[in-house]
């Protein structure tokens, strides 16, 4: 007997977190193998160089834009659904939905995807409902949603203190050098630890602290808030693809970290 193999086995492996809901594997492996095979091979490609991570702003980091265009050039492009009811012949209600990532498959059907890479986390109760709305006018078959996994966001503050202890951080001068500017209040609060007369901190330690909970923190996109949403139903019963992206896809490259805008550098909340 020949042995079939789950969906997404090489990403596995490699620590993504994978979650099929409303029957969604039973629909993308029966009509959508296509489907699973492309978000595979562009999912076991993608890496994700710390310095990018450092120098995320409030804007789209690198990385989430290379996702998506190896994403736009397979098919997957931003589409907006136009829904219209009308009543004998009278517009009577209409809406619309932009999904970033919308495919069609010929004679098969519809699939959307929305990556949610680092964005404050309601945003998914907005592409859960949008997702459970397209499915129930029969615009899509199912919803997906890529985002950071579970062992990515534990091992964050890890790899960030990893960057500061390789590149030597241990001044706000040589933090600067690297191309990282604090706000004026994230390095007040920074200093008031380190030059502290009880129990100082190592600037290290500090600012790696201070940025992990400024841009990663609890209340941004990663997996734990994501399975709060589907396990209230949220989006349900829209079948869903639920896709973390794991800690294995960190790289430590050399490269400068990109200064980022004003605009970026004081995006996010401020840590005490």
């Amino acid at each position: 007997m020949m042995m079939v193999h789950p969906p997404f086995e090489t990403l596995r492996k490699k620590g993504f977190d994978i979650l099929f809901l409303s029957h969604a594997r039973s629909i993308l492996d029966g009509e959508f193998s296509d489907a699973l095979h492309e978000l595979e091979h562009v999912l076991s490609a993608i890496e994700l160089p710390i310095s990018e991570i450092i120098g995320s702003g409030g804007g789209e980091t690198q990385f989430t834009q290379r996702l998506r265009r190896a994403l736009a050039h397979l098919g997957w492009k931003k589409h907006i659904f136009e829904i219209g009811k009308t009543i004998d012949g009278v517009p009577r209600e209409s809406s619309s939905h932009e999904v970033d990532h919308v495919k069609r498959y010929d004679g098969v059907g519809v699939l959307a995807l929305e990556i949610e890479w680092n964005n404050k986390d309601p945003f998914y109760d907005r592409d859960l409902e949008n997702f459970k709305r397209l499915h129930a006018e029969g615009a899509i078959s199912v919803g997906i949603i890529i985002t950071r996994g579970r062992s990515l966001q534990e091992s964050l503050w890890n790899a960030v203190h990893r960057f500061a202890m390789e590149r030597s951080i241990d001044t706000m001068e040589r933090l600067a050098e690297t191309g990282v500017t604090p706000t004026p209040k994230q390095r007040a609060n920074i200093l008031k630890r380190v030059q502290r007369a009880k129990d100082p901190v190592p600037l290290t330690i500090a600012w790696t602290d201070n940025f992990v909970s400024n841009k990663f923190g609890q209340a941004t996109t990663h997996w734990d808030k994501l399975m709060h949403r589907v396990d209230r139903g949220v989006g349900n019963p829209c079948p869903l693809l639920l896709i973390g992206l794991p800690a294995s896809i960190v790289v430590f490259d050399a490269a400068k970290v990109e200064p980022l805008s004003e605009e970026d550098a004081a995006d996010g909340s401020e840590a005490v």
